[in-house]
């Protein structure tokens, strides 16, 4: 009997009774787009949810010193001012990842938070003289 020839209740019959069969390598591609689908999720919360820098030790309640920008000013010249005893780049890149800077640039007037250690030192204040 042809498919022209059968009645409409005989094909819907024959239509449902088909099964769909995921092979070895349906599987595979399938567990695959899972394991991305869930690692960019992950990703996606971890970056919006990274922590964010928080000038004050928490184990002292102490808050971090902070440098003001002078125009002109380049944080070589900071970290040199603040320790010259100290290798410059140290400094420099300490400053950068406390304050998590994209790079060495910075503006004239901007507050930066500099490790404990240099909040005796006469270029810092602290985050009250700032109103910070």
């Amino acid at each position: 009997m042809s498919a022209q020839a059968m009645p409409e209740q005989d094909l819907r019959g024959a239509v449902g009774a088909v099964r769909l069969r995921l092979t070895r390598r349906g599987r595979v591609v399938l567990g695959g787009l899972a394991t991305i689908a869930v690692a960019g999720v992950l990703a996606l919360l971890a970056t919006f949810s990274a922590p964010q820098a928080v000038a004050s030790d928490a184990a002292s309640g102490e808050s971090f010193p902070y440098v003001v920008v002078q125009s002109g000013s380049s944080l070589w010249e900071l970290a040199t001012a603040l320790d010259p005893a100290a290798d410059p780049r140290d400094v420099v890149a300490e400053i950068v990842r406390l304050n998590q800077l994209d790079g060495s640039g910075v503006d004239a007037g901007q507050p930066l938070a500099v490790p404990l250690r240099y909040a005796e030192s006469p270029v810092a204040v602290s985050a009250e003289e700032l109103g910070l």
